[in-house]
């Protein structure tokens, strides 16, 4: 209970996406999960998960995994993903491989299974996490060892359920509240700057004064927020640098801090 507690800890105290990210799945790989895939949106549009380029995919896969799973859309077929988009808490996968064998998966979630089993994956645990907002969704996937069947992880999960949550939920909290978990280019010092000016009620010319610099270059500024953003006006711009924690962060968003990840391509 100790060592978990302290795992915690470091998790809660960690300033990067991947120091949260390689505290929680370590942990994770010495309970016999070494492949976790991750997914978070805050732009959920009728179960789907909105622009890609604003959700965040972490995963400890390879390169290929990656290009099949996430880039390849495979992850939004599988019965584990409808499971999540419709539930929160957490379920073992020996109820998917029960549906496969009696025919009572769609067309799509089958392939998908069949795909999954020919990577090597077959049993897990999903973690969908409860949100606050209707439009926010995120969900973990732990993908046993080979050698784990559905029976060994139900008994793992038997013995470390809440030790796994706890660990998953912190992971998921740190990592929601961090800037720079997401595919979007980040945002230079000065658009930030800007933006955080707009966000505190600021005019164009108290902006400009503010930043030294001309109302037109303040424009600039704000111009290319709205492109990086992918947003057409600047209170929109505002709104989803604040959503996506891009602004009012004490340090900018680095890229190199990223783990292995869509997010990261």
């Amino acid at each position: 209970m100790s060592d978990v507690l302290s795992l915690l800890s470091r998790i809660a105290e960690a300033s990067t996406v991947r120091n949260v990210w390689d505290l929680a799945t370590g942990h994770f790989a010495g309970l016999g999960f070494g492949r976790v895939n991750y997914g978070f949106t805050r732009f959920l549009v009728d179960r789907g998960i909105g622009n890609p380029e604003d959700a965040v995919f972490l995963t400890t896969a390879d390169a290929e995994y990656v290009r099949r799973y996430f880039a390849g859309g495979l992850f939004a077929r599988t019965p584990a993903f409808r499971w999540a988009q419709q539930n929160s808490g957490a379920c073992t996968w020996g109820w998917i491989d029960a549906a496969f064998r009696r025919g009572e998966l769609s067309a799509d979630e089958a392939a998908a299974v069949q795909q999954n089993a020919a990577m090597g994956i077959s049993a897990g645990i999903t973690v969908s996490f409860p949100e606050t907002s209707s439009r926010s969704k995120g969900a973990l996937g732990m993908i046993a060892d080979p050698g784990l069947d559905h029976a060994a992880v139900d008994a793992i999960w038997e013995e470390r359920r809440q030790e796994i949550l706890a660990v998953a939920n912190m992971m998921h909290l740190k990592i929601v509240n961090l800037p720079g978990a997401n595919r979007r280019r980040p945002l230079t010092q000065r658009q930030r700057e800007a933006l955080e000016w707009v966000a505190d009620g600021k005019t164009m010319q108290d902006v400009a004064l503010l930043m030294g610099v001309s109302p037109a270059m303040v424009e600039k500024h704000l111009r290319l927020a709205r492109e990086a953003l992918d947003v057409e006006t600047t209170a929109q711009a505002v709104a989803k640098a604040a959503l996506l924690n891009m602004i009012f962060q004490k340090d900018a968003p680095e890229a190199q801090s990223l783990p292995r990840s869509t997010a990261a391509r």
